[in-house]
């Protein structure tokens, strides 16, 4: 078995074992809690000038804020980036001005959340929307003299601001809080339907900032762009700035059952009728994006309905004629978004791609797909005049901005600093790849990660990590939440399996997982962990301990009861314990139909085919439980269900509950708190 896209070859990486022993000390949660986040890399016009955005965490006062910087990409070196917007100011969303000249971004310095303006060549802010709602989002107008922007406003009242604003008055005035809903969504995420939308408006710039906006998307009934976390990237301006397209789905009793999203195109100034231009689709289409002529809307599409991890296709629609076509057909991966080249003939995309994130370019005339910048993952590009913008992080660093050539032909020049150079005295775990023959003889890949004080010769406990999705994947990328480098800073190594159900390998790998959750997935898991112990003689697979969240938090439910011979201790974090009921309880109904095979009232023996509540009597190894209450996709209920039948045979078990976190732990503090209760749970039963 050949390792595939390792950063060093395992010769290399035995050698420097001892170098990264003299390093001071591994990646610790307080390091990653409180590093600081680069996003958002926005070009000037001509491609001289790039914005991005920077977080900084107070861990004293438990939270975080954000300022734009701004580099000359034409000093070179001479000069490092400099902060854009003032002290204080706590900002998102940045956006050039066509001539270049001014900065757009969202602040709610002023107690709403409004689009403000301050000049590139620096200056004061100026506030330019005063608007009785918060603005989610903006896209400004070819000229620059109008901006569409997205507010979240109450159907009936069309598109009378004031009207939103008195009725939430009046609703924050009521003494009872009882709500009567007639369908779901009754919520949505972690946040209950209080009967908004977000919906498309357009407001004039001017010298005054805009106190009204024209509703352009009424004729639609759904949330443009689309909950929970739909941005302005699904909509977008004609080129001659007379009308807009968007996403939508309806928002009817389908919603929760449904991913039929559509474009629509409308007038800008608010009159005349709505059209739908892709309703021949019944599936997902969004992201659209016009050639500079106008003569064609590229667009990303989706084939069968229901399903969220369908392939996502590159399209372009005739404007003139809305005759269709997909661009690169044969290319078997998702496209996650259209930045298209200078000359109209070339898109750029990142796809996920054997447990890696790179940039494609992919010609619109032949379909053929290029690789442009690998080795990691790309999170955020931008491209204007001749100049690439774009985000990388890999197993070893956050997000580095980069700039390279229009075509990523020049080398790539680093504008912020790796997260190596921003803590010096850490080291970090060496990493590669691996395969094996794991379900029906596939080649399935897998990552490893070295402990960061990692001598040759020694064992070194076992921290299997589980992905989530289930139509993920955990490869070559930084995340602020389930982060391989904690585990090797703690003197852990790290397995990862990104088995049959996983993205970037092929759509048919990924379409393996759904109405198999219990079995494919798990083949791939124990020969993956058999594979990883053959091939790499450092990890001691008696102190191993297996931990997931999400679909992971349901695979560790299930081997609880299914394999749980090789593991010392479990975490089970928001994880599935009873399929069924999870069937009723989820918001988003579309999941579980599609991956059970129909719903929990017409397919029940389909529910119970893969269901940890049914093997609870089988259960033996100490669990650590982890749940929010704020998660409505998979409900706190669940997790208080393991911990009960846990306790209730009396296994070893421990319940960390948040009340204010979400299917995710998102505060500095609450994600320390997870880290050291997941850390000390590991500790207690494999050492370390």
């Amino acid at each position: 078995m050949t390792p595939r896209h390792a950063i060093l070859p395992l010769a290399l990486l035995l050698a420097c074992g001892s170098t990264n022993a003299l390093a001071a000390r591994g990646f610790d949660v307080r390091d990653l809690a409180s590093l600081e986040r680069v996003s958002s890399p926005t070009l000037s016009p001509d491609g001289r000038r790039v914005v991005f955005a920077k977080r900084v965490v107070d861990m004293a006062a438990n939270k975080s804020s954000t300022a734009l910087y701004i580099e000359d990409l034409m000093a070179r070196d001479a000069a490092p980036p400099k902060r854009l917007t003032p002290e204080g100011w706590n900002v998102n969303s940045p956006g050039f001005s066509p001539d270049g000249k001014t900065v757009y971004f969202l602040s709610a310095k002023g107690g709403s959340m409004q689009l403000y303006a301050i000049p590139a060549a620096g200056g004061s802010p100026k506030q330019v929307t005063d608007l009785s709602t918060d603005v989610g989002g903006y896209k400004l107008s070819p000229d620059g003299k109008r901006v569409a922007i997205n507010l979240e406003t109450f159907p009936e009242c069309k598109g009378d601001l004031a009207c939103s604003k008195k009725k939430l008055d009046e609703r924050g005035a009521q003494k009872n809080t009882g709500v009567v809903f007639d369908r779901m969504f009754i919520r949505h995420w972690d946040a209950w339907n209080d009967g908004r939308l977000n919906r498309l408006f357009v407001a004039n710039l001017g010298d005054k900032a805009a106190t009204t906006a024209t509703l352009v998307s009424g004729g639609v009934n759904g949330d443009v762009p689309s909950r929970p976390f739909g941005d302005a990237t699904e909509y977008t301006w004609s080129p001659d700035g007379a009308s807009l397209v968007f996403s939508a789905r309806i928002a009817d009793a389908k919603e929760p059952t449904s991913t039929n999203f559509d474009l629509y195109q409308v007038s800008a100034d608010g009159t005349g009728a709505t059209k739908n231009l892709t309703a021949s689709n019944p599936a997902w289409d969004t992201g659209a994006t016009f050639s500079s002529d106008g003569k064609t809307l590229f667009y990303r599409a989706m084939k069968r309905p229901g399903f969220e991890a369908d392939r996502f296709g590159l399209m372009a629609m005739d404007v003139a004629t809305g005759s269709t076509r997909e661009i690169a057909p044969k290319w078997d991966r998702s496209a996650d978004g259209i930045t298209l080249a200078n000359d109209g003939k070339t898109i750029y995309t990142t796809a996920t791609d054997m447990g890696e994130h790179p940039l494609f370019a992919v010609d619109i005339a032949s379909g053929e797909a290029k690789k442009l910048v690998g080795e990691g993952s790309i999170s955020a590009i931008d491209l204007a005049g001749p100049t690439l913008a774009l985000t990388r992080n890999t197993l070893k660093t956050g997000d580095v901005l980069y700039t390279t050539s229009a075509d990523a032909s020049a080398p790539l020049r680093a504008i912020t600093q790796t997260t190596g150079e921003r803590l010096p005295d850490v080291a970090f775990g060496d990493f590669e790849q691996f395969d094996f023959k794991g379900w029906n003889g596939d080649t399935v890949h897998g990552y490893i990660v070295k402990p960061w004080n990692y001598v040759e010769g020694k064992k070194y406990p076992v921290a299997f990590l589980i992905h989530g999705g289930p139509q993920g994947s955990f490869g070559n990328g930084w995340s602020y939440r389930w982060n391989p480098q904690t585990y090797a800073g703690q003197g852990y190594a790290v397995v990862m399996i990104d088995f049959h159900g996983s993205t970037g390998y092929g759509q048919a790998f990924t379409d393996a997982i759904s109405q198999h959750w219990g079995d494919r997935p798990l083949e791939d898991l124990q020969k993956g962990w058999a594979a990883a112990q053959k091939q790499y003689g450092f990890l001691d697979g008696d102190k191993a301990c297996a931990l997931g969240a999400s679909y992971g938090g349901f695979m560790v439910n299930w081997i609880a009861g299914n394999w749980n011979q090789p593991w010392k201790c479990l975490v089970s974090h928001d994880g599935v314990f009873d399929q069924r009921m999870m069937g009723f309880a989820t918001e988003e109904q579309w999941f579980t139909d599609w991956e059970q095979g129909g719903n929990a009232i017409d397919k029940a023996a389909n529910y119970e085919k893969f269901n940890p509540v049914n093997h609870v009597k089988n259960w033996r190894v100490p669990m650590l439980v982890v749940h929010g209450q704020q998660d409505f996709r998979i409900p706190v209920e669940q997790g208080i269900g393991v911990f009960t039948a846990l306790q209730r045979q009396g296994i070893p078990s421990q319940f960390l509950y948040f009340p204010d976190e979400n299917h995710w732990v998102l505060k500095p503090a609450n994600s320390v708190q997870w880290h050291d209760t997941v850390n000390a749970w590991l500790k207690q039963y494999i050492g370390q």
